[in-house]
């Protein structure tokens, strides 16, 4: 009796085939960490498998698995890839003013403004990974990411308040905090107050320039009162 065919050829060792779509593009990698941000962002990153990335990426899990291994490895790529770059733009910004406050603050706030518009997944991921308990950024970010912006922001301030340039009762180590939730915080929360106010025109040019009055000038009437 002859000898049936083969089903199949035996897979060979490597990268494995991807399936139809970017995942047979040279920047597969690149497409698939911007699939994962975003669904980490919708649906944070315990409640979203590989499996969920693969499908919405249109790739197999082994390509996934090629090129991360694990999520813990792919957690870390995002961190490293994406975070970590938009921290060293902010952090570049605050060096460029010098010392001097103001120019920093200025180029802080237009600087966080423009990457979160650019990268619109970046206030739901925060609030989600970050600022909720068990959040599975808090401790990459507090490690690797926050505290060269966040001591460079206090130097800044400290150094002003010493040169009696500064209201003394401004607290440097929390100028940082306020910095987040004057920016990050409003484009997370857009989905609440653009339901509330007739809000077409409140552009990212708009929210600078009200973050920045908030900031430098606080809500003081000046000579009109």
């Amino acid at each position: 009796m002859p000898t049936p065919p083969k089903s199949a050829t035996p897979r060979r060792r490597g990268r494995p085939a991807a399936a139809t779509g970017p995942g047979r593009d040279a920047d597969a990698r690149a497409h698939l960490l911007d699939v994962a941000l975003k669904l980490f962002a919708e649906h944070g990153i315990a409640a979203t498998p590989l499996s969920q990335i693969a499908r919405k990426a249109r790739v197999t899990p082994a390509l996934l698995h090629y090129y991360f291994g694990s999520k813990d490895n792919l957690v870390d790529a995002l961190v490293d890839e994406r975070l970590q770059p938009l921290s060293a733009a902010l952090g570049q910004r605050l060096a460029n003013g010098g010392g001097d406050l103001r120019a920093a603050l200025e180029a802080f706030v237009g600087t966080i403004l423009e990457l979160l518009a650019a990268n619109p997944w970046f206030p739901q991921l925060w609030l989600r990974e970050v600022l909720s308990e068990g959040g599975q950024l808090r401790k990459r970010l507090i490690e690797r990411i926050a505290p060269h912006v966040a001591h460079r922001v206090r130097e800044l301030v400290s150094g002003a308040q010493q040169q009696g340039l500064l209201n003394p009762d401004i607290e440097p180590r929390l100028l940082m905090v306020s910095l987040i939730g004057l920016t990050v915080f409003p484009l997370a929360a857009q989905p609440i107050w653009r339901a509330i106010y007739p809000s077409e025109d409140i552009t990212t040019d708009v929210l600078r320039r009200h973050v920045l009055a908030l900031l430098l000038r606080g809500l003081e009437l000046g000579d009109a009162h």
